[in-house]
């Protein structure tokens, strides 16, 4: 009895931390969003700020400006003392790795400039929209986006510390520079990476499960659908791995939960061992060489994350982590009114 009241405590004191860890991290987010908000002139608060039960919340892309009008403020039109509050505000969002990503994706954009010569798109790295949702510190809900070309990221507070985070998208292109100042630069070189160490340790029978036998798609799946559903097939799941194989799927969902700061990754992390980690699968389609065209996806009972690398024949990814009744925080926000007295 004693053993169980120990126990019991223990999960008592995980549960008490992680909701004050979440209580922090949401309270962070607020602040920051606030003082932004407060730092915009009149004209531009209007531009960045929308209800929280809008259309514009759930809308998102992650193609050119010129294809996908955006609403909000651009980083271009904000003052040097915006644009440093607004730094503030993406890195409650966004861990340290997470937003060296986001603004070498943004970066990537001069790259196409100088390649395309302004012939296709203006290509601006300052063309990237910071956008809220209700009133910040708002108990019941609010939220906030960053989004442009090949970045869409999202945050939603319900009940003033539960935190959605889906979509979330993460694109370059090129996937590897191979011109100019910046050859050799890989923005998202840990997401192939991690994803070929766990292909090159699959044996032959395991390789007949997880790679499908169809070519790679041109692109993600399930694109900008407002739900999505799982995909078949599912591939090798990791119940079939060795732990070492394990081991390595579970590094490469780090690469994408790694992304966030700490407490909504370990929240990922926590809905994803609930559902149980032996249904967690992988599959991969198209070529295994590298610098062809490849896509693989990682899915499990509540969630999904496509990786594809064909356009420009191999040197352009998209990624994306959705979640199947999570996207856009509409778990949470059942429960939360579940919870509220009628």
């Amino acid at each position: 009895m004693k053993r169980i009241a120990i126990a019991a405590a223990l999960v008592l004191t995980f549960i008490g931390g992680v909701t004050i860890a979440s209580q922090r991290s949401a309270a962070s987010m607020s602040s920051a969003a606030d003082k932004w908000l407060k730092s915009l002139s009149p004209e531009q608060r209007q531009r960045a700020t929308f209800a929280f039960d809008s259309e514009e919340r759930l809308k998102w892309h992650f193609i050119p400006n010129e294809m996908f009008p955006r609403h909000g403020v651009t980083i271009k039109e904000m003052s040097e003392p915006q644009r440093a509050l607004a730094r503030d505000f993406m890195k409650t969002g966004l861990s340290a790795h997470g937003y060296t990503t986001a603004t070498s994706i943004m970066e990537l954009e001069n790259v196409l400039l100088a390649i395309e010569k302004g012939v296709r798109f203006a290509r601006d790295h300052e063309a990237y929209q910071l956008t809220v949702f209700g009133t910040p510190g708002d108990k019941t809900a609010w939220g906030w986006r960053l989004e442009g070309h090949h970045l869409s990221v999202r945050f939603d507070i319900v009940g003033g510390a539960a935190t959605a985070s889906t979509p979330a998208f993460f694109g370059s292109n090129p996937a590897e520079v191979r011109e100019g100042p910046q050859k050799g630069t890989r923005v998202l070189g840990p997401e192939e990476d991690a994803a070929r160490a766990l292909l090159d340790s699959l044996d032959k029978a395991h390789r007949k499960t997880a790679i499908l036998p169809t070519e790679a798609p041109g692109d993600i799946l399930t694109m900008i659908a407002p739900k999505v559903d799982p995909l078949s097939p599912t591939g090798i799941k990791a119940s079939a791995l060795s732990k070492p194989q394990r081991e390595k799927l579970m590094q490469l969902i780090d690469v994408y939960t790694s992304l966030m700061i700490a407490d909504v990754a370990a929240d990922r992390m926590d809905r994803m061992k609930k559902a149980g980690l032996d249904n967690v699968a992988f599959a991969w389609a198209g070529e295994t060489e590298k610098g062809k065209k490849h896509y693989y996806r990682i899915q499990g009972p509540t969630f999904l994350v496509e990786y594809d690398n064909t356009q420009n024949d191999g040197n352009h990814i998209h990624s994306v982590w959705r979640d199947f009744n999570g996207d856009f925080g509409r778990d949470l926000l059942r429960e939360h009114l579940k919870s509220m007295p009628h």
